[in-house]
């Protein structure tokens, strides 16, 4: 396995499950020290021990922290920079599905939850990264959208909206810091088995979400759904110095599902 991360410094949000987990581990294997964040202390110790087995030596801390949360934020961020002296890569991918209705049925309350979590967090996370990572002259940074940040998801209008503007913040967080040495982007993920994702087919059908996930999966060229790891190998290489001229865009990762439809 190469190491491109040997004496880097990478900080994950949403590390307790899905594509922050299998991010976490493909870093970790090719040699970074890790800050994992989230709100599931028991997902951050899963996280911690799956690292183990790829990098027995690995560097790690477990900071639990509500990302739409100013001061949980800036301590993550403080945290990291007191242990490890700097962040090199920053995957800003916490977030949650949200309930599913028509934009007439959506709650108030619950627009502004996702919306909090999903932009918000992700906002918060780029305004206090994005300034130690000028300070250092370099980073990179990979924001989560969605094919929901580039189309349109029918009953997820708080989904939808906070994807797009992650998309938003990418192309304008990139344009402004580039002239710094960092870049900033976005992954864009189609149907990746994750426990959100597997949340959003119980919604629909709680007794018989797998037979709703192959009809949803029909629709994609692949006729399967990606893999966590799949996006883990997409995030390292964004995330290394090979991509390090790759800035203010958003790259799919669907299986050719948003080119389809």
């Amino acid at each position: 396995m190469t190491a491109r991360f040997t004496d880097k410094v990478v900080l994950i949000t949403g590390a307790g499950s899905g594509l922050g987990r299998a991010t976490a581990t493909q870093v970790a294997g090719e040699g970074a020290a890790l800050a994992l964040v989230d709100v599931d202390e028991k997902g951050l110790a899963d996280t911690a021990a799956a690292i183990s087995e790829v990098a027995s030596g690995a560097k790690v801390i477990q900071i639990v922290a509500d990302v739409s949360d100013e001061d949980a934020v800036r301590r993550y961020v403080d945290q990291t920079v007191e242990t490890f002296g700097r962040i090199d890569g920053f995957f800003n991918n916490a977030g949650i599905e949200g309930k599913q209705n028509l934009t007439e049925d959506f709650g108030s309350d619950e627009f502004d939850k996702v919306v909090s979590i999903n932009l918000r967090g992700v906002f918060l996370g780029l305004k206090h990264v994005l300034a130690v990572m000028k300070e250092q002259g370099a980073g990179n940074v990979v924001n989560t959208a969605s094919v929901g940040g580039i189309r349109g998801v029918g009953n997820q209008s708080g989904y939808a909206a906070a994807k797009h503007g992650v998309v938003g913040l990418t192309r304008n967080s990139g344009i402004e810091y580039g002239q710094f040495g960092v870049t900033v982007k976005a992954i864009a993920p189609g149907a990746i088995m994750t426990p959100m994702v597997e949340g959003s087919l119980k919604q629909i059908d709680p007794d018989n979400w797998e037979d709703v996930g192959r009809e949803f999966v029909s629709v994609n060229p692949m006729k399967r759904f990606g893999r966590p790891d799949e996006v883990g190998h997409l995030v390292a290489f964004l995330l290394s110095d090979q991509a390090s001229f790759i800035n203010a865009t958003v790259i799919p990762i669907d299986g050719g599902q948003s080119e389809k439809y």
